[in-house]
């Protein structure tokens, strides 16, 4: 069995929260077994971020109140750092977690990284109204557009008319024998997740 591709990026928070992770399994097979060593390796990323939190804040302690004595413990402080950092080197070779670098610097600024999940959405939002805003604009600019030219010019708006029945019955068509298989079955067109 193959474990999921990764980037050094696990060591950047990536429980999922703050950014998307990706696990890539270079497998096709999604065994429930797979699914639990993913979850193993995802708890034992995050475990490490904690760890590795936990020795920085301890090294600024004995950084801040340093004095000569308290050199040995420093270096006891650094050498567990780095071997916290070189495991989670180690862990990022079984996933690859990407973080928008919007959300690293909201955190940098002290702000919830949630907010850029919510701004982000709040955007999807305002961009489909405006879309369905022009939409609507051109369908009614099209039905306006018909009425005139049907007092116009009557006989070419009934044979536009008839034409694009032909054409959309034809599309139909077309669309609906390409679902067809070969043995008569339909085909399924929803995507694969």
């Amino acid at each position: 069995m193959e474990t999921p591709s990764v980037n050094a990026d696990a060591g950047s928070g990536g429980n999922g929260d703050n950014g998307m992770m990706v696990s890539q399994s270079r497998t096709n097979d999604a065994t429930g077994v797979d699914e639990q060593e993913q979850k193993q390796n995802l708890k034992q990323v995050i475990d490490s971020t904690e760890k590795t939190l936990a020795l920085i804040h301890q090294l600024y302690l004995t950084v801040s109140s340093f004095s000569a004595g308290s050199q040995l413990p420093l270096l006891e402080s650094l050498n567990a750092l780095v071997s916290e950092l070189d495991n989670m080197a180690k862990l990022s070779d079984k996933y690859n977690i990407q973080i928008p670098m919007e959300v690293i610097k909201l955190i940098d600024d002290g702000k919830n990284p949630d907010e850029f999940t919510r701004d982000v959405i709040n955007s999807c939002i305002a961009k489909n109204q405006t879309t369905t805003g022009k939409t609507d604009t051109f369908k009614s600019l099209r039905t306006h557009l018909l009425e005139e030219l049907d007092d116009a010019f009557p006989d070419e708006v009934e044979s536009y008319r008839e034409i694009r029945t032909a054409s959309a019955s034809e599309t139909k068509q077309v669309a609906e024998a390409e679902s067809i298989l070969p043995n008569g079955e339909v085909k399924d067109n929803e995507p694969e997740l």
